[in-house]
This record gives C-alpha cells, structure tokens and sequence, in this order.
C-alpha cells in the first residue's frame, strides 16, 4: 500500500492546475511534432530541453511526460495514413493501419491506436510504480563491477538488435563512446580529444549532441530526398469504435501490453521486438481472414505493445539511471541538467519528482485520449505542411536551443557537426540510438570502470569480483554467441525458395 499512497501523493501534485496546464501542453505539442514524418519523442524532447531550463524540475518533467506520449501517439498517425512510420516501433502498425486507411477505415485505426495506447500506458505506469522502487532498493547493494556490467548489457542488447547488422550498431556504439571522451580526464586533469579548442575542454552538452543528430540531421536527410509533388494525405473522419471493433481490440489491446512492458523495462533493445511479437501473435490468432488486407487486431496489438514498453522504459531509467531508448537518453540528460542523477539514490533522494513524474503519466494518457481523439482530422491537415517550410523552422528552434545552451556561437557549429554526422549515419544505415547511449553512458562506465579498478588495485579480475557481474557477462556472451548460431542454423534449415531468406519485418509484409 505504500506505493499506492505514494502514486496517491503524486497524483495530487501533478493535478494542480498549473502542472495540468503544463500535461496538456506537452501532450498537444508532442502529437503536433509527432504527426511530422520523422520528427518522433525523442526529438520533440530534445529541441525543448532549452526552453525547459527555467521551470522547476517537477513542471519540466511533467510536460516531457506528455511530449513522450503525445509524440508516441503522432507517430502512428503517420503510420496509418501515410505508411510513413516516424521511427521502427511504428513499422508493424503501418502495416495493417495503412491497409485500413485505404480501406476507409482510417478513423478506426486511429481509434484503437489511441485508446490501444491509453491502456496499455495506463497499466504500464502502474506497473512502474509498482517494480522501479523495489528494483531500486536492491540496486542499492550493487557494486560498481556489477554496475559496469549492466551498462554493458544495456549496451550491448540495445545495440546488437537495431539496425540492419550489429556490426552497424557497434560502429555507432564506438562513434558515441568517442565523443563520450572529448573534455577533460576525470582523473589527470588532461584534455581528450580537443583539438588545441579551448570549448571542447568542457565535456560536449548532450543537448547539442542530441538535437544535431534527431533534428538537424533528419532535416538535413529529408532536403537531400526532397521530393517536389505534394503528399497524399488519406482523409479521415472522426475516431470512433464500434462494438464488433471493441470486442476484436480488447484481447490484442492486453497482450500487447503483456509483451511490451518486459522488453520496456529491462535493457532489451526498446520496442521493435515487442511489436513484431505482438503482430505475429495476432496473425495467429486472428478469426477473421483480414490480415494484409487490414485487421484492426494489427493496429492494436502492436499500438500497445509499443506504448507498454514505453511506459517499462522507466524502470531502468529512473532505478539504475540505464536509458535503453533514444528518448530516454535524452531525458536522462535532462535530469542531469538539473544536478539530478538517476540511479538507487533518485527514489529516496527526490521521491517527490518521481512520484509526480509517475502520476503524470497516467494524467497524460488520460489528457492524451480526451484531447487527440477530437482532434484527429486537425493532426491529418498537418500532414500537409509543405517540408521546405516545416524543416526550415525545425533548423531555426534548433539553432535557437543549441545556442541557448551556454549563449556560445560554438555550439550552433557543434550543432552543424553532429547535423552533418546524423546525415551521414542515415546515408550509411548506422543506428542513431547507440550513439546516443554511447555519449551518455560512456562517461558513466568510465567512472564504475575506475572505481572498481580502484577496489581490486589494478587488478582486471576485480570486474568479475561480484556472483552478478559474473552472471551478466555470461548472459552477454550467450546473446552475442547465440543470435548469429542462431541465424546460422535458421538458413541451414531453409531452402531458400520459400522466402527464408527475408528480414523479419519483410516477411511479415509478404
């Protein structure tokens, strides 16, 4: 019952008119960057971390709770009416969302992605409150080696799932720990990587690292495929459910959920495998002969699996300070900006953040249910922005929030850097999320390295001093070891003609 009082307490503060004021705000300015092809959660967040600067912690966080999911929500519009998912864990949705637009059923899709999302971000948020503390209270006994070891994990998992070849997340995993290293040592005093500049001695801003990668450097890759004729928008009506769309939604809707919260909350690569999960599943299940001609159970089951495991990635975040997607990367750095440090500590040291944090998930879901669903046809004319005009506005607040960082001249061209090194990995299939967690984790692992270095006097078997770490790495070398024998023996078996040879997502849409 105490976390019950404790999410009671919370729920108090965040429904204070001005917090609701800041909730509502967020979740109409999340679905609004959203609905913008390409333009997902972690961008929104990212472009307004500077404005955010002068509000109380608590308001901060609360409207980056409704930008999260706000932005969750505009990412399946676009799945569903344009077949342009803004990030992979909408790919599943645009594949029978798409399907139903065209069928005219586009206002039903959008119905059950968004009450899909409600439940499944409502039960999530209570599993959080009800897994983060106590997970939190045995991270406390956990040693640096072992602390190592799960940034590791967290690491290696995330960046071994995402993109086309693992050998691509490492590289980016590499790019990322790099930058991690620009400033000064932590120990010695001596500048890393600063080529003789005098600003880079200061460790880089993950702000200005973010934006330029998420912001300018999608800006940057949709100029260069610019295309001249007008998108098509589908029309929609509407959203509404009719019963026979309920009684085929509830089900999916809650396994979904059952598969989205587990890979949210431990360091599993986010939401992609959720979803994929949850498709599959409901292909099989389905009674109706719908599927690849548009089933609602394929909006659904996926639309929750994604929203679930959103509401799990809290879990890591705020009980061991592990951000295991791109959103929570960037909101980790923002706790930072704010001197505070996610980790065992963050429960007890500012429980009242994390409880009103906690109940403003569940104050932006209900926000985002009741504020989007009349507002669905308003979000699909924005779909009709012409991209010169919206992309040039992007690169201005960009521009605007990288500058307002330390009010330095510097950081707009740090800013075009990382613009042109976020065109470059998309040219190239390099996943941008390692990167991220690269700059943010590495300073972090450096620390736990040397600590637990400092322990065992230099000796490298102080890393494997701990029955955890121990049983970490084992688990990392089965998971390296055991995807690609895996794969090995999936071809062996296959003949080759019968579609084997596909990606799992290009199966799935033959």
């Amino acid at each position: 019952m105490d976390n019950l009082d404790l999410l009671w307490t919370g729920l108090e503060a965040a429904a204070s008119p001005q917090n609701l004021l800041y909730a509502a705000i967020g979740v109409l300015l999340g679905t609004f960057v959203g609905v913008l092809p390409g333009i997902g959660p972690a961008m929104a967040i990212a472009l307004l971390l500077p404005v955010t600067y002068g509000l109380e912690p608590t308001a901060a966080f609360i409207m980056f709770a409704g930008l999260y999911y706000g932005g969750m929500y505009g990412g399946s519009t676009t799945s569903i009416l344009l077949n342009t998912p803004g990030e992979s864990a909408s790919v599943m949705t645009a594949l029978e969302g798409n399907l139903m637009a065209r069928a005219g059923r586009g206002a039903q899709a959008l119905a059950t992605a968004a009450v899909g999302s409600f439940v499944a971000g409502t039960i999530g948020t209570l599993l959080v409150a009800f897994f983060a503390p106590s997970l939190a209270e045995v991270a406390v006994d956990i040693g640096a080696p072992s602390y190592f070891a799960l940034m590791v994990l967290a690491l290696v998992m995330t960046t071994s799932v995402l993109g086309a070849s693992p050998l691509r997340g490492f590289a980016a995993l590499f790019i990322g720990l790099t930058v991690g290293l620009v400033g000064l040592d932590l120990n010695t005093g001596q500048p890393r990587l600063t080529l003789g500049i005098t600003q880079l001695v200061d460790r880089l801003d993950i702000v200005v690292v973010a934006v330029g990668i998420f912001a300018l450097g999608e800006a940057l890759w949709v100029a260069a495929h610019l295309r001249r004729r007008p998108v098509r928008v589908i029309p929609v009506g509407q959203p509404w459910l009719g019963k026979r769309d309920l009684r085929r939604s509830w089900a999916p809707w809650l396994r979904g959920t059952a598969y989205g919260f587990p890979f949210g909350a431990l360091p599993a690569g986010g939401a992609e495998i959720p979803t994929f999960l949850s498709y599959v599943t409901e292909r099989r299940f389905a009674k109706h002969d719908e599927f690849g001609k548009g089933a609602i159970e394929g909006v659904a089951g996926p639309e929750a699996a994604n929203n679930a495991s959103a509401a799990g990635m809290f879990v890591p975040m705020l009980a061991l300070g592990l951000p295991v997607t791109a959103t929570a990367s960037v909101m980790l750095s923002a706790l930072q900006g704010y001197g505070i440090q996610p980790g065992p500590q963050l429960m007890t040291d500012h429980s009242d953040l994390v409880w009103t944090l906690l109940a403003s998930l569940l104050i932006g879901n209900a926000l985002l249910l009741v504020l989007n669903l009349p507002l669905a046809p308003l979000w699909a004319r924005l779909l009709r922005i012409p991209r010169p005009q919206l992309y040039a506005g992007i690169i201005f607040f960009a521009c605007l929030g990288a500058y307002a960082t330390n009010q330095d001249p510097f950081a707009i061209g740090l800013l075009l850097a990382f613009g042109l090194l976020g065109l470059a990995m998309r040219r190239f299939g390099l996943p941008v999320l390692p990167l991220i967690l690269g700059v943010i984790l590495g300073p972090l692992m450096e620390t736990k390295l040397r600590e637990a270095m400092a322990i065992s006097g230099g000796d490298y078997g102080g890393l494997v001093d701990e029955p955890l770490a121990v049983g970490i790495y084992v688990v990392i070398v089965l998971f390296l070891v055991g995807r690609p024998l895996l794969s090995w023996w999936q071809g062996r078996r296959g003949d080759g003609g019968d579609g084997s040879d596909l990606t799992t997502t290009e199966a799935v849409a033959r």
